[in-house]
């Protein structure tokens, strides 16, 4: 076989492993609760396809990366926020991707992007896959899809829709006052700030644009002004 063969091979035998990752992946968001989901995952997923090749990044280590970023979600959740999903989630995935051929470089750089994703995670993103991991999940917490998913986690915790009368950015996470609202002023309002590519800067500013737009006319529809 010559060196393209070879080459050739190598690609299908990483293709069938994609279909076991895929899967194994799949199983461990069964019960999960559906803002961080498997269809989340999906998502972020499909804008590492979208976003990867144009940054130049190593497609392999950034959809396993983007497979697996978020298997460690239901023990956070479990915990009120006591636990870091993404530190957890890079625990269990390095026994996850062993078998699936990849060098000692890309696991440990797969085990550095989910370690890295997370906004409030201690870990920043150093490579660019792990960049652009960052930037993907991102994206799918703005925008319309982040809007629909802000008020989907409150309602998944019982917060209400929303306090005018405290200030909400003080208010506890995982509480009664943990609304979409609260979401956006904490964390959604900063993302188009923290990409880390040029791709999910240009995608965040149309996203950007138009959940602010949306939570003003939310207040002026709540408070009876129009």
């Amino acid at each position: 076989m010559d060196a393209f063969g070879v080459k050739m091979a190598g690609a299908a035998q990483q293709n069938r492993a994609w279909k076991g990752l895929g899967a194994t992946a799949k199983r461990l968001f069964m019960g999960a609760r559906s803002s961080h989901d498997w269809e989340h995952t999906q998502r972020v997923c499909r804008l590492c396809r979208r976003m990867g090749p144009a940054e130049g990044a190593d497609m392999d280590v950034l959809l396993a990366a983007g497979y697996l970023h978020d298997i460690g979600r239901c023990f956070e959740d479990a915990a009120n926020g006591d636990v870091c999903h993404a530190e957890k989630g890079a625990q269990m995935a390095g026994e996850i991707i062993a078998p699936h051929g990849f060098s000692k470089d890309q696991k440990e750089n797969i085990l550095h992007c989910i370690r890295a994703h997370r906004f409030r995670g201690k870990a920043a993103p150093k490579t660019i896959e792990a960049k652009v991991l960052f930037d993907a999940d991102k994206l799918d917490a703005i925008g319309a899809v982040g809007i629909a998913r802000a008020y989907l986690f409150a309602g998944e915790i019982g917060a209400r829709l929303h306090n005018p009368f405290v200030k909400i950015e003080a208010m506890p996470p995982y509480s009664v006052n943990d609304t979409g609202f609260r979401e956006y002023k904490v964390k959604l309002i900063k993302i188009r700030d923290r990409m880390h590519t040029d791709t999910g800067r240009r995608l965040a500013e149309d996203r950007h644009r138009f959940m602010e737009g949306f939570f003003q006319r939310f207040l002026e529809e709540h408070a009876g002004k129009r």
